[in-house]
This record gives C-alpha cells, sequence and structure tokens, in this order.
C-alpha cells in the first residue's frame, strides 16, 4: 500500500521533545521533499517545516526555528522532526505531506491547498501541557 505513516506525538510538559517520524512505504521518500504541518482546533493549518529533496535544505516556520529540527534518514525510508522546548502553543495535530510531482524542493509547498498533496500522513496529535 502506498502511503505515509506518522507516529511520535504524545503528551509532554512545557519545554519537553517529541520526535515525528513519517514513513514511507509502497514509494521512496527520498526523491520527494517532505512538509510538515499541524493544525489546533479553530485554527488554520500551519506550514511548520519542510526538507527539501535535491539538498536537502530546510525551511521552518519562525514559530518554531532554534526549536524544530528536520531531517530524514535515507536507510529506513523516514523524515523526521525533532521538537524541542516544546510550548503549550504547540499543541495541534501534525501531519507530513509529500507529492511525487509537485514536492522535489520545498518551494511554495506551504502555499498549496490541501488536494494538491499526492499524501498526508494519517496525522498525530502533540499535546503540550503548562
Amino acid at each position: 500500500q502506498v502511503q505515509l505513516v506518522e507516529s511520535g506525538g504524545g503528551l509532554v510538559h512545557s519545554g519537553g521533545s517529541l520526535k515525528l517520524s513519517c514513513a514511507a512505504s509502497g514509494f521512496t521518500l527520498n526523491y520527494f521533499a517532505v512538509g510538515w504541518f499541524r493544525q489546533a482546533p479553530g485554527k488554520e493549518r500551519e506550514g511548520v517545516s519542510c526538507i527539501s529533496a535535491t539538498d536537502e535544505s530546510t525551511y521552518y516556520d519562525d514559530s518554531v526555528k532554534g526549536r524544530f529540527t528536520v531531517s530524514r534518514d535515507k536507510t529506513t525510508n523516514t523524515v523526521y522532526l525533532q521538537m524541542n522546548n516544546l510550548k503549550p502553543e504547540d499543541t495541534a495535530v501534525y501531519y507530513c505531506v509529500t507529492d511525487r510531482i509537485l514536492m522535489l524542493t520545498c518551494g511554495g509547498w506551504n502555499l498549496r491547498g490541501a488536494s494538491e498533496f499526492e499524501f498526508w500522513g494519517q496525522g498525530t496529535q502533540v499535546t503540550v501541557s503548562s
């Protein structure tokens, strides 16, 4: 089955850390950029981070710069989002996305509509208590 599968969410206290995983099955994720969105209740979807496929350049929203790190492990076909110094405002469902035609780089990725991504992970809940 061709899909993205996420894991790693949970409940942590403010200042804690979590590492999210986004694993691909049925295709090689290494060839494509991967983005991370999050959506909190009552709020719009927010582009958090992205890692390119061509040169592995990275993008971070200002709200997470210096705290989140995106990386990929080509041997396991997985992209990670390491989240440190978590804050209550980071509470949201996090989704990884990619597209085998549109996402070779991260250019403009967070401006696309939801339907423009070929694959979405199932989402993983991150809850940060104060």
